[in-house]
């Protein structure tokens, strides 16, 4: 089956977005922002290199699972935006930010657009 336009897209935003964390990690002091990824998600005692490196490896898989339109990338993406959003939304009323409320806006339209496009995930191959 091909792979509508929007999942492509949101693959490739995605890929970037891991390329970026990766690069982040090994050439940005973590310490530079007021406060890093791995305290956005509650863990602020974890060192924010290893964070943005496992994240981006966990990105990638989940990306790689929704390009070739496997069922396993279908749900996971469905997780990871939901996640994605929710950390967004909170950290939307407790700091009041621009990137929170993108965030939060691009959660919930890759959520939306997933959810309009799940057939193309769940197809069966026929074979005669």
């Amino acid at each position: 089956m091909k792979r509508p336009l929007g999942v492509s897209f949101i693959s490739y935003f995605y890929i970037f977005g891991a390329v970026v964390l990766i690069f982040t990690a090994v050439f940005i002091n973590p310490d530079a922002e007021e406060f890093g990824i791995a305290d956005r998600f509650g863990l602020p005692n974890f060192p924010e290199q290893p964070f943005r490196i496992i994240l981006a490896v966990v990105s990638l898989i989940i990306i790689n699972g929704y390009m070739r339109l496997k069922r396993w990338g279908f749900w996971l993406m469905i997780l990871y935006s939901f996640g994605f959003g929710l950390i967004s939304y909170i950290l939307l009323f407790s700091n009041n930010q621009q990137p929170f409320t993108g965030n939060f806006i691009w959660s919930v339209i890759v959520l939306i657009y997933t959810l309009y496009v799940r057939k193309s995930f769940f197809h069966v191959e026929k074979s005669f």
